[in-house]
This record gives structure tokens, sequence and C-alpha cells, in this order.
């Protein structure tokens, strides 16, 4: 099981829309994916019709138990969607309070990863959708995840966020066992403006081989997808966005056993040596 977090401390990049784009695409593939909503607000929750503030199982249940010491089957938190082979653990308001709440009690930063590792013969792709802020959820997906994707917004205040996020990255690196890779994914890119231009740029120049060297361009069919709640590549797969987001889709390392055998890309020995 692949298990990938989606992050940046910044909102308003692209993380929902590409954790939903790149799950779509995988389900199509015959792929079962399970996307996991750690953002309190819930965006990929509603995405596919669902409340954050519906009372009910969400991945906050998770932490709650763990924290009173109770055992609770992930499976228990994991929801259909109307998509096959898409499943979801969605999110819940309550995530906001977690770190007053919990933030203390010990072994709060692996909850997540302990469960998924009950998961294993469910899915073969678990996509974690995470908060644009430094807490409980963000250590805990980092923590879970065996890749790191970065979408940054081509716009010169994106990239502050991005240093932040590798800030946070190089702290959580410190206590994991094994190193967390990453790629950054430029996003949002309108070639008619220079600040695009520019900042898709200072991307390549500063960061080198840990960048895609193509970017998920503005298209208008990604709101209408979320309008519809479904993924681009279902709604619109000849549109830029979806085109897009499988080009990238062919640039990022996975496995999955017994499925899509010629779709096993790997990094390439540069960015090997970089994170070397």
């Amino acid at each position: 099981m692949n298990i990938w977090a989606v992050a940046n401390q910044k909102g308003g990049v692209g993380k929902t829309t590409t954790s939903v784009s790149l799950a779509g695409l995988f389900a199509q593939r015959g792929v079962r994916v399970l996307l996991i909503d750690l953002d309190p607000h819930g965006s990929l929750t509603s995405y596919f019709g669902m409340e954050p503030e519906a009372p009910g199982a969400s991945v906050y249940s998770l932490f709650q138990a763990a924290a009173e010491g109770r055992t609770l089957n992930p499976l228990r938190v994991v929801h259909p969607t109307a998509f096959d082979r898409i499943s979801l653990m969605p999110a819940a308001t309550a995530l906001a309070t977690l770190d007053r709440q919990l933030g203390g009690k010990d072994g709060m930063g692996l909850v997540l990863k302990r469960a998924l590792a009950t998961l294993d013969d469910q899915f073969d792709m678990v996509i974690i959708d995470c908060p644009p802020i430094l807490g409980v959820t963000l250590v805990n997906a980092l923590a879970a995840a065996d890749f790191l994707i970065l979408p940054v917004q081509t716009e010169f205040l994106a990239l502050k966020g991005l240093e932040r996020m590798l800030k946070t990255l190089t702290m959580v690196q410190r206590s994991r066992k094994t190193r967390l890779e990453y790629f950054i994914v430029p996003t949002m890119y309108d070639q008619r403006t220079r600040a695009s231009r520019d900042s898709l740029q200072v991307l390549r120049d500063q960061y080198f081989d840990r960048v895609w060297t193509e970017f998920i361009p503005v298209d208008t069919l990604f709101r209408e997808a979320s309008r519809q709640g479904k993924p681009i590549s279902w709604l619109a797969p000849d549109s830029r966005g979806s085109q897009a987001y499988s080009a990238l889709l062919a640039r990022l390392p996975y496995r999955v056993a017994g499925s899509m055998p010629d779709l096993v890309p790997s990094l390439t020995r540069s960015v090997q040596e970089v994170s070397g």
C-alpha cells in the first residue's frame, strides 16, 4: 500500500484538487484508493457530498479513541463514495480542537500510521489531504506517508508557504526512521501573467529536480468538477486539467501489486542524489 500526503503550509494552492484528481485517475485504472481528509475545514469531505459538521464516525474518531485508550477499527470511519474504488475517511470540524485537547498526550503523532497499518490489504493507494497549519494532524500525515506531494501555486506568496513546509519536513525527518521523499507540483499556472511565469522559473531555479518540469494549468473545469462532486478525469477526461494530472501521475513513484505493471514509475537518479 502506497501512502501519499498532499501538503503545503498555505491554503488555496490546490491540495484538495490534487488529491481528488489523482484519486480519480487511479480509480479509473482499477486501483483501490482511500482518501483521508485531515483539514477541519473539510473541503475534501464536502467535495464528495459529506458534511464535516455531521455527527458520526470521522478521522477525528481515531484520535479520540487513541487518547482514551480504546481500540477502534479504522474501517468504521471509512465511507464509500459515489465512485467505484474511491473511499473516504472524512474530516470533522472537531479536528480544529485536537492540538488544544489531545496534542499533549503521548502517542498522538502516530495515530494515523498505526491505523493505516491495519488496512494494508484493503487499499492500494492512500492519499492524505493535509491542513495548511503545523499541528498534530500534519505531523500524523508526515509520519504515516511514504511520499510527499507539495502543490505550490505559481505566485510569490505561495513560495513562502513552501519554505515553511520544507522547514517542517526537516523537523519531522529527524524523528522518522526512513527519509520522506517529496516532489513539488506547480499549480494554477496562468501563462498570460508574468507572476505565474516568474514564479515557475523561481521554483525551477531553486529546487531543480525536486520540482515537476510541467505544471497544472488554470482550468475552469476544475470548478465545475468540484460543483458536481466529481474528479475532473471523470467529468472531462480531455480537459487541460485532467491531461495535466495524467502527466503528473506518470511522473510519480508508486507500486500497486498486480495492477498497472506498466505504470510503476520511479524518481530519477538525480532526485535520489539531491536527497542523499
